[in-house]
Protein backbone atom coordinates (compact mmCIF):
# COMPACT_ATOMS: atom_id res chain seq x y z
CA UNK A 1 0.00 0.00 0.00
CA UNK A 2 1.31 3.10 -1.10
CA UNK A 3 2.41 5.53 2.40
CA UNK A 4 2.19 9.21 2.00
CA UNK A 5 4.51 11.48 3.93
CA UNK A 6 2.94 14.70 4.40
CA UNK A 7 3.64 17.71 2.47
CA UNK A 8 6.14 20.49 4.03
CA UNK A 9 3.83 23.74 4.73
CA UNK A 10 3.67 25.45 1.09
CA UNK A 11 5.42 28.65 0.99
CA UNK A 12 2.16 30.89 -0.54
CA UNK A 13 -0.06 29.72 2.03
CA UNK A 14 -0.68 32.77 4.70
CA UNK A 15 -0.73 32.38 8.13
CA UNK A 16 -4.62 32.67 9.45
CA UNK A 17 -5.66 32.55 6.21
CA UNK A 18 -8.79 29.65 5.14
CA UNK A 19 -6.28 27.63 3.68
CA UNK A 20 -3.68 27.62 6.63
CA UNK A 21 -6.61 26.58 8.58
CA UNK A 22 -7.39 23.66 6.52
CA UNK A 23 -4.20 22.86 6.37
CA UNK A 24 -4.12 22.60 10.44
CA UNK A 25 -7.23 20.65 10.61
CA UNK A 26 -6.27 17.85 8.07
CA UNK A 27 -3.59 16.72 5.83
CA UNK A 28 -4.19 18.06 2.26
CA UNK A 29 -2.57 16.71 -1.25
CA UNK A 30 -1.22 18.15 -4.23
CA UNK A 31 -2.90 17.26 -7.62
CA UNK A 32 -0.19 14.82 -8.67
CA UNK A 33 -0.35 13.37 -5.70
CA UNK A 34 -4.10 12.86 -6.04
CA UNK A 35 -3.48 11.67 -9.85
CA UNK A 36 -0.87 8.81 -8.49
CA UNK A 37 -3.20 7.46 -5.66
CA UNK A 38 -6.23 7.08 -7.87
CA UNK A 39 -5.03 7.29 -11.60
CA UNK A 40 -6.46 10.06 -12.98
CA UNK A 41 -4.47 12.73 -14.90
CA UNK A 42 -4.11 15.89 -13.71
CA UNK A 43 -6.08 17.50 -17.01
CA UNK A 44 -9.04 14.97 -16.30
CA UNK A 45 -9.47 16.29 -12.19
CA UNK A 46 -9.36 20.23 -13.53
CA UNK A 47 -12.16 19.04 -15.89
CA UNK A 48 -14.27 17.23 -13.46
CA UNK A 49 -13.78 19.88 -11.23
CA UNK A 50 -14.29 23.41 -13.84
CA UNK A 51 -16.76 21.54 -16.45
CA UNK A 52 -19.10 19.70 -13.82
CA UNK A 53 -18.37 20.98 -10.74
CA UNK A 54 -17.48 17.48 -9.24
CA UNK A 55 -14.76 18.70 -6.96
CA UNK A 56 -13.90 21.60 -4.98
CA UNK A 57 -10.12 21.60 -3.89
CA UNK A 58 -9.03 24.30 -1.38
CA UNK A 59 -6.99 26.61 -3.04
CA UNK A 60 -3.86 28.51 -1.85
CA UNK A 61 -2.91 32.29 -2.50
CA UNK A 62 -1.35 31.54 -5.69
CA UNK A 63 -4.38 29.04 -6.43
CA UNK A 64 -2.49 25.95 -6.35
CA UNK A 65 -5.16 23.16 -5.68
CA UNK A 66 -5.12 20.86 -2.68
CA UNK A 67 -7.54 17.85 -1.77
CA UNK A 68 -8.62 16.63 1.34
CA UNK A 69 -9.06 12.75 1.55
CA UNK A 70 -12.73 13.22 1.02
CA UNK A 71 -12.25 14.70 -2.36
CA UNK A 72 -9.63 11.61 -3.35
CA UNK A 73 -12.74 9.30 -2.32
CA UNK A 74 -14.74 11.59 -4.34
CA UNK A 75 -12.59 11.12 -7.31
CA UNK A 76 -12.30 7.17 -6.89
CA UNK A 77 -16.36 6.86 -6.62
CA UNK A 78 -16.19 9.01 -9.77
CA UNK A 79 -14.05 6.31 -11.27
CA UNK A 80 -16.25 3.62 -10.15
CA UNK A 81 -19.22 5.41 -11.54
CA UNK A 82 -17.71 5.95 -15.44
CA UNK A 83 -16.32 2.16 -14.84
CA UNK A 84 -20.47 1.19 -14.44
CA UNK A 85 -21.06 3.19 -17.70
CA UNK A 86 -22.03 6.44 -16.51
CA UNK A 87 -21.39 9.47 -18.56
CA UNK A 88 -19.74 11.82 -16.21
CA UNK A 89 -21.79 14.41 -17.04
CA UNK A 90 -24.81 12.65 -14.76
CA UNK A 91 -22.43 11.49 -12.07
CA UNK A 92 -23.09 14.52 -10.05
CA UNK A 93 -26.15 14.05 -9.49
CA UNK A 94 -25.81 10.32 -8.59
CA UNK A 95 -23.34 11.85 -5.78
CA UNK A 96 -25.69 14.22 -4.61
CA UNK A 97 -28.06 11.55 -3.34
CA UNK A 98 -25.54 9.45 -1.45
CA UNK A 99 -24.32 12.71 0.56
CA UNK A 100 -25.36 12.07 3.98
CA UNK A 101 -28.96 12.46 4.82
CA UNK A 102 -29.30 16.70 6.37
CA UNK A 103 -32.40 15.54 8.45
CA UNK A 104 -30.92 16.92 11.58
CA UNK A 105 -28.96 19.54 9.71
CA UNK A 106 -30.66 22.19 11.41
CA UNK A 107 -29.84 21.03 14.58
CA UNK A 108 -26.75 19.58 14.12
CA UNK A 109 -23.98 20.49 11.91
CA UNK A 110 -23.08 18.35 8.81
CA UNK A 111 -19.43 17.85 9.85
CA UNK A 112 -20.62 16.57 13.06
CA UNK A 113 -23.18 13.97 11.63
CA UNK A 114 -19.99 13.05 9.10
CA UNK A 115 -17.76 12.37 12.66
CA UNK A 116 -20.43 10.41 14.14
CA UNK A 117 -20.77 7.84 11.47
CA UNK A 118 -17.34 8.04 10.97
CA UNK A 119 -17.02 6.96 14.82
CA UNK A 120 -19.26 4.16 14.05
CA UNK A 121 -17.92 3.34 11.08
CA UNK A 122 -14.34 3.07 12.47
CA UNK A 123 -15.56 0.41 15.27
CA UNK A 124 -17.11 -1.31 12.38
CA UNK A 125 -13.51 -1.54 10.71
CA UNK A 126 -11.82 -2.61 13.45
CA UNK A 127 -14.15 -5.63 13.77
CA UNK A 128 -13.95 -6.93 10.50
CA UNK A 129 -10.15 -6.01 10.97
CA UNK A 130 -10.00 -8.78 13.58
CA UNK A 131 -12.34 -10.92 11.34
CA UNK A 132 -14.72 -10.79 14.99
CA UNK A 133 -18.23 -11.98 14.13
CA UNK A 134 -19.21 -11.29 17.44
CA UNK A 135 -18.45 -7.59 18.14
CA UNK A 136 -19.49 -6.71 14.60
CA UNK A 137 -22.87 -7.86 15.36
CA UNK A 138 -23.01 -6.15 18.66
CA UNK A 139 -22.04 -2.99 16.78
CA UNK A 140 -24.26 -3.64 14.08
CA UNK A 141 -26.85 -3.89 16.85
CA UNK A 142 -26.15 -0.19 18.58
CA UNK A 143 -26.42 1.26 15.21
CA UNK A 144 -29.93 -0.13 14.19
CA UNK A 145 -30.77 1.29 17.72
CA UNK A 146 -29.34 4.50 17.09
CA UNK A 147 -30.60 5.56 13.33
CA UNK A 148 -33.26 4.79 10.71
CA UNK A 149 -32.45 1.44 8.80
CA UNK A 150 -31.87 4.34 5.87
CA UNK A 151 -29.42 6.26 7.55
CA UNK A 152 -28.17 3.20 8.48
CA UNK A 153 -27.11 1.52 5.20
CA UNK A 154 -27.26 4.77 2.83
CA UNK A 155 -24.90 7.12 5.25
CA UNK A 156 -22.83 4.39 7.55
CA UNK A 157 -22.91 0.82 6.74
CA UNK A 158 -22.98 0.94 2.18
CA UNK A 159 -20.17 3.73 1.86
CA UNK A 160 -18.09 1.80 4.45
CA UNK A 161 -18.73 -1.22 2.24
CA UNK A 162 -18.11 0.55 -0.84
CA UNK A 163 -14.66 1.51 0.14
CA UNK A 164 -13.40 -1.68 1.33
CA UNK A 165 -14.74 -2.42 -2.25
CA UNK A 166 -12.33 -0.18 -3.97
CA UNK A 167 -9.26 -0.48 -1.61
CA UNK A 168 -8.39 -4.08 -2.19
CA UNK A 169 -4.70 -3.65 -2.88
CA UNK A 170 -2.83 -4.87 0.10
CA UNK A 171 -2.81 -8.21 1.43
CA UNK A 172 -5.88 -8.89 3.54
CA UNK A 173 -8.34 -6.64 2.06
CA UNK A 174 -9.89 -8.90 -0.06
CA UNK A 175 -10.71 -11.60 2.84
CA UNK A 176 -11.73 -8.85 5.19
CA UNK A 177 -14.26 -7.21 2.42
CA UNK A 178 -15.45 -10.33 1.99
CA UNK A 179 -16.20 -11.50 5.48
CA UNK A 180 -17.88 -7.92 6.02
CA UNK A 181 -19.86 -8.50 2.56
CA UNK A 182 -20.88 -11.41 4.03
CA UNK A 183 -22.07 -10.75 7.24
CA UNK A 184 -23.75 -7.40 5.79
CA UNK A 185 -25.58 -10.15 3.61
CA UNK A 186 -26.76 -12.70 6.09
CA UNK A 187 -28.08 -9.47 8.34
CA UNK A 188 -29.87 -8.05 5.66
CA UNK A 189 -31.53 -11.52 4.16
CA UNK A 190 -32.46 -11.75 7.96
CA UNK A 191 -34.41 -8.84 8.14
CA UNK A 192 -36.73 -8.82 4.66
CA UNK A 193 -37.51 -12.57 5.74
CA UNK A 194 -38.47 -10.93 9.06
CA UNK A 195 -40.91 -8.28 7.99
CA UNK A 196 -42.03 -10.49 5.18
CA UNK A 197 -43.37 -12.85 8.15
CA UNK A 198 -46.47 -15.06 6.69
CA UNK A 199 -48.66 -12.30 4.30
CA UNK A 200 -48.03 -12.44 0.28
CA UNK A 201 -45.15 -11.95 -1.78
CA UNK A 202 -46.70 -9.12 -3.17
CA UNK A 203 -43.22 -7.61 -4.82
CA UNK A 204 -41.01 -9.51 -6.21
CA UNK A 205 -37.25 -7.88 -6.91
CA UNK A 206 -34.62 -9.07 -9.34
CA UNK A 207 -31.69 -7.61 -10.40
CA UNK A 208 -30.87 -6.89 -14.32
CA UNK A 209 -27.74 -9.64 -14.65
CA UNK A 210 -24.66 -8.02 -14.21
CA UNK A 211 -25.18 -4.55 -13.01
CA UNK A 212 -25.63 -4.78 -9.29
CA UNK A 213 -23.69 -7.01 -6.42
CA UNK A 214 -26.16 -9.22 -4.44
CA UNK A 215 -25.44 -7.00 -1.56
CA UNK A 216 -26.76 -4.07 -3.16
CA UNK A 217 -29.84 -5.50 -4.11
CA UNK A 218 -30.42 -6.97 -1.37
CA UNK A 219 -30.31 -3.60 0.71
CA UNK A 220 -33.09 -2.40 -2.22
CA UNK A 221 -35.19 -4.75 -1.74
CA UNK A 222 -34.93 -4.34 2.44
CA UNK A 223 -36.06 -0.82 1.25
CA UNK A 224 -38.97 -1.88 -0.12
CA UNK A 225 -40.08 -4.11 2.15
CA UNK A 226 -42.67 -3.50 5.27
CA UNK A 227 -45.89 -4.83 6.54
CA UNK A 228 -47.60 -3.49 3.42
CA UNK A 229 -45.34 -4.83 1.46
CA UNK A 230 -43.78 -8.35 1.42
CA UNK A 231 -40.97 -8.76 -0.87
CA UNK A 232 -39.11 -12.14 -2.60
CA UNK A 233 -36.39 -11.34 -3.80
CA UNK A 234 -34.87 -13.67 -6.81
CA UNK A 235 -31.49 -15.06 -6.60
CA UNK A 236 -29.09 -13.20 -8.78
CA UNK A 237 -28.41 -14.11 -12.16
CA UNK A 238 -32.29 -14.64 -12.81
CA UNK A 239 -32.64 -14.48 -16.90
CA UNK A 240 -34.29 -11.72 -18.25
CA UNK A 241 -36.24 -13.99 -20.22
CA UNK A 242 -37.86 -15.97 -17.68
CA UNK A 243 -39.03 -13.33 -15.68
CA UNK A 244 -42.46 -13.51 -17.37
CA UNK A 245 -42.25 -17.29 -16.25
CA UNK A 246 -41.50 -17.08 -12.34
CA UNK A 247 -44.10 -13.85 -12.38
CA UNK A 248 -46.90 -16.39 -13.80
CA UNK A 249 -46.33 -18.55 -11.08
CA UNK A 250 -45.30 -16.67 -8.06
CA UNK A 251 -48.39 -14.13 -9.37
CA UNK A 252 -46.81 -10.93 -6.97
CA UNK A 253 -48.49 -7.44 -7.95
CA UNK A 254 -45.55 -5.61 -8.70
CA UNK A 255 -41.92 -6.62 -10.16
CA UNK A 256 -39.14 -4.35 -9.10
CA UNK A 257 -36.12 -4.77 -11.60
CA UNK A 258 -32.93 -3.07 -9.70
CA UNK A 259 -29.67 -1.69 -11.58
CA UNK A 260 -26.65 0.49 -10.47
CA UNK A 261 -25.01 0.91 -13.55
CA UNK A 262 -26.31 3.28 -16.46
CA UNK A 263 -29.07 2.09 -18.40
CA UNK A 264 -28.39 0.84 -22.01
CA UNK A 265 -30.06 2.22 -24.92
CA UNK A 266 -31.74 -0.90 -25.84
CA UNK A 267 -33.00 -0.77 -22.27
CA UNK A 268 -36.03 0.94 -22.66
CA UNK A 269 -37.37 -1.49 -25.31
CA UNK A 270 -36.75 -4.61 -23.82
CA UNK A 271 -38.65 -3.34 -20.59
CA UNK A 272 -41.81 -2.04 -22.31
CA UNK A 273 -41.73 -5.32 -24.00
CA UNK A 274 -41.36 -7.30 -20.82
CA UNK A 275 -44.54 -4.75 -19.35
CA UNK A 276 -46.45 -5.88 -21.91
CA UNK A 277 -45.83 -9.61 -21.25
CA UNK A 278 -46.84 -9.40 -17.72
CA UNK A 279 -50.03 -9.24 -15.22
CA UNK A 280 -48.00 -7.31 -12.98
CA UNK A 281 -47.02 -3.64 -13.01
CA UNK A 282 -43.32 -3.39 -13.71
CA UNK A 283 -40.96 -0.82 -11.91
CA UNK A 284 -37.35 -0.25 -12.26
CA UNK A 285 -35.14 0.27 -9.03
CA UNK A 286 -31.80 1.37 -8.18
CA UNK A 287 -28.91 4.43 -10.35
CA UNK A 288 -30.78 3.24 -13.43
CA UNK A 289 -33.50 4.32 -12.78
CA UNK A 290 -33.02 7.92 -12.24
CA UNK A 291 -30.97 7.82 -15.29
CA UNK A 292 -33.50 6.28 -17.69
CA UNK A 293 -35.99 8.81 -16.40
CA UNK A 294 -36.34 10.54 -19.57
CA UNK A 295 -36.56 7.95 -21.61
CA UNK A 296 -39.25 5.83 -19.56
CA UNK A 297 -41.52 8.69 -19.53
CA UNK A 298 -45.22 8.09 -20.36
CA UNK A 299 -44.29 4.24 -20.91
CA UNK A 300 -46.28 1.69 -18.34
CA UNK A 301 -42.56 1.10 -16.26
CA UNK A 302 -42.45 3.13 -13.32
CA UNK A 303 -38.97 4.85 -12.02
CA UNK A 304 -38.50 4.24 -7.95
CA UNK A 305 -35.28 6.04 -8.15
CA UNK A 306 -32.36 4.90 -5.78
CA UNK A 307 -33.45 6.41 -2.99
CA UNK A 308 -34.83 4.68 0.14
CA UNK A 309 -37.38 6.53 1.62
CA UNK A 310 -38.49 7.96 -2.18
CA UNK A 311 -38.02 4.54 -3.34
CA UNK A 312 -40.80 2.51 -0.97
CA UNK A 313 -43.11 5.29 -1.24
CA UNK A 314 -43.23 5.53 -4.82
CA UNK A 315 -43.70 1.90 -4.96
CA UNK A 316 -46.53 1.91 -2.83
CA UNK A 317 -48.10 4.73 -4.65
CA UNK A 318 -47.74 3.26 -7.90
CA UNK A 319 -49.16 -0.10 -6.41
CA UNK A 320 -52.27 2.06 -4.94
CA UNK A 321 -52.86 3.69 -8.76
CA UNK A 322 -52.19 7.44 -6.96
CA UNK A 323 -48.91 8.14 -8.77
CA UNK A 324 -48.44 8.26 -12.78
CA UNK A 325 -44.95 6.45 -14.40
Amino acid sequence: MDVYTPMPVIADVQPGSPTSVALEREELFPIREVSRLTGVNPVTLRAWERRYGLIQPTRTESGHRLYSMTDIERVRSIVDWIDRGVAVSKIGKILAKTEPLKVLAHFISDDQVQADYQQWQDQVQRAVSSFDDQELDRVYGQIFSSYALPVVFQDILMPLWLRMLQRQDAFGQTSEWLFFDGFLRARVLQRIVMLRGSQPRRVVVSALAGQCRELELLVAALFLSGNDAGVRVLTSGQPFDELTLVCEKIKPQALVLFSNHAPSAELPRRLNRLALSLDCQLMLAGDAADLAQDSLAGSSVACLGNEAVTMRQRMLQFMAGTLDT
